[in-house]
């Protein structure tokens, strides 16, 4: 597979870097609209070839597939444009700004016969597929009750840096710059985390979402601090389990930690991830009457980027797919929608 890399900012070396590993991957070529930071990026990761705009890495065409690690607000026209030209992508999540977007570049996707792929990062966690495999298998029961929450605490922490002073943090505080949140950021994989973890996708939801003040008239310098920090949001699943799912980057002591509850009635299981590693409990059979607790070994998974390439190779389409994504976003467009009216949506 010859791949291209779309956007060469922080994430794109991690793509780099990931699919470089990959036996029978060849980067080919990186594009970015500003040519120092292209020629840096390529020469980082030994790519011969650098475009500045993506029709001229269209017209070159000697490339086989692309990862799409553009800004938000670039991934649909970017892929769109990419599709039309035969190319397999991989994108970086979202997959757009809002579902009519997002539906667009699935229907094009899904008429094209192309491999479509999303990042959703945390499909890597071996735990949440080992604890998809046994929800599916009925070893908790019947699901009735989910609980999953996303917490950051960049916004009073600085182990990542100063969110005030780094255009890498602020854009994501700002509407106008593409952001819609914390929502937006992160709601998309702690939704994913929920529902694949579960087996099952949301139907309804309801969601409250706060902006809190962080700075003076909440603006600092071009940005105004207007996105959503923290959201809760209560959803009811196509499986009939009830949910509560939230996100905060003010959750001071937790730098990145992914939580999931779900409890069925013949058990329970518990996944959680932090960058120290991650981990998997049950509670089933006998020790449901005690609440005993055991850690389970869950093995290890492909990565994301090793099913791309394989689906590439194979012609068959891996998931997390396009429409997946898309029907990820419809929620999180409902939930706003929901805290702006106050009322519940059905998706």
């Amino acid at each position: 597979m010859r791949l291209l890399i779309l956007g060469t900012g922080g994430m794109a070396n991690s793509h780099a870097k990931a699919f470089a590993d990959i036996g029978g991957v060849d980067l080919v070529a990186a594009v970015d609209v500003d040519p120092a930071r292209a020629g840096a990026f390529a020469e980082t990761h030994g790519i011969a070839n650098i475009f500045t705009s993506l029709d001229e890495a269209i017209a070159w065409g000697a490339f086989d597939a692309v990862a799409n690690v553009t800004p938000d607000k670039a991934h649909h026209p970017t892929t769109l444009a990419l599709i039309a030209a035969g190319k397999h992508v991989f994108c970086e999540k979202p997959l757009a700004e809002d579902y009519a977007k997002a539906d667009e570049m699935a229907t094009a996707a899904e008429k094209s016969g192309l491999i479509n792929m999303v990042n959703l990062t945390y499909r890597n966690v071996a735990p949440l597929q080992k604890a998809r495999e046994m929800v599916l298998a009925g070893k908790i029961g019947t699901v009735r009750h989910i609980e999953a929450s996303y917490l950051q605490s960049w916004l009073v922490s600085k182990a990542w840096g100063d969110w005030a002073t780094e255009s890498k943090w602020l854009w994501r505080l700002s509407t106008k710059h593409g952001s819609n949140g914390v929502l937006g950021d992160v709601g998309i994989h702690i939704l994913d985390f929920a529902s694949c973890g579960a087996g099952s996708d949301v139907e309804r939801v309801s969601a409250r979402l706060k902006t809190f003040d962080k700075a003076p008239g909440n603006k600092i310098g071009e940005y105004d601090l207007d996105a959503n920090d923290s959201f809760t949001m209560t959803a009811e699943f196509d499986n009939g389990a009830m949910g509560v799912i939230h996100a905060s980057r003010w959750a001071t002591g937790h730098l990145n930690e992914l939580r999931l509850r779900m409890h069925g009635d013949k058990g329970a299981i518990e996944v959680i991830h932090t960058p120290d590693g991650s981990t998997l409990r049950v509670c089933l059979g006998e020790d449901v009457d005690k609440g005993i607790w055991k850690d389970v070994a869950a093995g290890v998974v492909p990565t994301n980027y090793q099913r791309f390439a394989d689906a590439v190779a194979s012609g068959i389409s891996g998931d997390p797919d396009f429409r997946h994504a898309a029907g990820l976003q419809k929620v999180l467009d409902l939930a706003i929608v929901s805290g702006e009216k106050r009322r519940e949506m059905a998706v």
